[in-house]
């Protein structure tokens, strides 16, 4: 059937949507030392940009303290660099052989800042599970068109489409109050 297809491609591209808010989620700083912070910072590495995960392995020995430590030592430059340059806000300590990064207690104010980022991201996956419903729309109204589907079965296929659409907005939803939540509580 060609409405469960469309539906299918749907769902699939909604879940892509709430992943890549939960990765954004991920980066938004709350206080707590964790590698998804800097696993992803892009390391000028011998002239090409690599991602810290490959360059390092993490571990948090407490809750504030993140080590890095670099699979090459001739690395740690140009870790520390990247660092510096990133939105982080953190100076790395660097001991030659690991680098560390302490990670300060959040002021009230910045936390506030951080809770209208996470409701703007939030706002932006709404958006994009929209867009993909009303892409989703237009080809079935475009197979309805072309005689490939019947009225009936676009009826229904607009109904599941919406259905799908108030659930992924639900989960989205969620995502973002727990993440204010844990913003606010730390």
């Amino acid at each position: 059937m060609i409405q469960d297809d469309v539906l299918a491609e749907c769902r699939d591209k909604m879940k892509k949507a709430t992943a890549h808010l939960q990765g954004e989620f991920g980066g938004i700083r709350t206080g707590r030392a964790t590698p998804v912070l800097v696993e992803k910072l892009k390391i000028d590495y011998y002239g090409s940009d690599v991602p810290l995960q490959q360059l390092a392995g993490f571990s948090v020995p407490e809750p504030r303290l993140l080590v890095i430590t670099p699979y090459d030592k001739g690395a740690i430059k140009a870790i520390e660099k990247a660092i510096q340059a990133s939105d982080l806000g953190i100076t790395p300590g660097n001991d030659g052989q690991v680098i560390r990064l302490a990670f300060p207690q959040l002021t009230a104010e910045r936390r506030k800042e951080l809770v209208k980022v996470v409701k703007h991201r939030s706002e932006d996956a709404r958006v994009a599970v929209r867009n993909i419903r009303r892409a989703a729309r237009h080809d079935l109204e475009a197979f309805e068109k072309e005689g490939e589907l019947s009225e009936d079965d676009l009826d229904r296929a607009e109904k599941d489409l919406e259905k799908l659409t108030h659930e992924f907005v639900a989960d989205i939803d969620q995502m973002a109050a727990h993440k204010e939540q844990e913003m606010l509580e730390v």
